[in-house]
């Protein structure tokens, strides 16, 4: 018996959750000194007041989760004598997850026989929703513990992610982008086109002038990696940008069908306090990332 756990910054939400079976855990962000934890301080996110406060000027900070959290959210579990899945955003990212360490320790001395299994979707946000949903499907279909984990050894790989972000002081200030040179962007009108790849960590790829060339460029990279497009989803993300995320699922429908399984998503605050607001980004099956 196992129960399967994720985290807000895969943008599952609580509904998705439920529907899933999945456990979430809330990864908190600061807004001076006020730490705020998603799904658990409000039931509702208000993305279009919080990404107004980021237009406003507010630079929100990001945190880990303590290793007693870590402890409250697996053992109940443990008590019931199941182990736990947990499919996490990028460990690359975040030093939380020395956190979640010192926790499997402490579980693993007072329950031996349960383990806590990992996979990395080695991405955040739509990348790693793509992954958590697949599994989520695995797991109402009934597939094994060991079914989920071997299929995540190559798909997880094979799930791309691109994005582009139009205030770059977000980034600047997280430091959580490379390869980010141009700053002058933003004076610019330049957009950085970032990817995350098979290390789990985002790099500016490419750069465009303008709405219309960002989301051409984007559609090149989709079309250029794309394998079976149609048999998964596409998740189209939005930080309170839903005119150019809709512009962006009109284009990719133009090229590959008006079936095209198309789901549209905010970006999650914690996420989305690194991007900032009017992001928008695609997550497709791939032939690699």
């Amino acid at each position: 018996m196992f129960v399967i756990f994720t985290d807000t910054d895969t943008d599952l939400t609580p509904e998705e959750a439920k529907y899933y079976g999945y456990h979430l855990i809330s990864m908190p962000y600061l807004i001076g000194d006020k730490m705020v934890f998603p799904y658990e301080d409000f039931e509702t996110f208000d993305y279009k007041a919080f990404y107004n406060e980021l237009r406003g000027g507010v630079l929100p900070q990001t945190s880990g989760v303590s290793p007693q959290k870590y402890v409250d959210y697996f053992e109940p579990f443990f008590k019931e004598g199941k182990d736990v899945l947990y499919v996490h955003f990028s460990a690359a990212m975040s030093g939380t997850f020395s956190a979640l360490k010192i926790a499997e320790d402490e579980l693993k001395e007072k329950y031996p026989d349960r383990t806590i299994y990992k996979i990395d979707t080695k991405a955040i946000t739509i990348g790693a929703l793509n992954i958590v949903k697949e599994i989520g499907d695995m797991y109402l279909a009934g597939k094994t513990l060991d079914e989920i984990i071997k299929w995540s050894e190559t798909e997880v790989d094979k799930f791309a992610i691109y994005f582009f972000a139009e205030d770059l002081k977000f980034f600047r200030k997280s430091g959580r982008v490379g390869g980010m040179a141009a700053f002058m962007g933003n004076i610019l009108g330049i957009r950085p086109i970032i990817n995350i790849g098979s290390d789990g960590k985002m790099v500016s790829v490419d750069k465009a002038r303008g709405r219309k060339a960002t989301l051409d460029k984007i559609i090149a990279y989709v079309d250029e990696l794309q394998e079976d497009i149609k048999g998964h989803r596409v998740l189209i993300a939005h930080t309170d940008n839903e005119e150019t995320a809709r512009m962006l699922g009109d284009m990719l429908k133009e090229k590959y069908g008006e079936d095209l399984n198309i789901e549209y998503v905010v970006t999650n605050p914690t996420a989305g306090s690194h991007c900032g607001p009017n992001g928008v980004g695609v997550s497709f099956h791939a032939k690699h990332r």
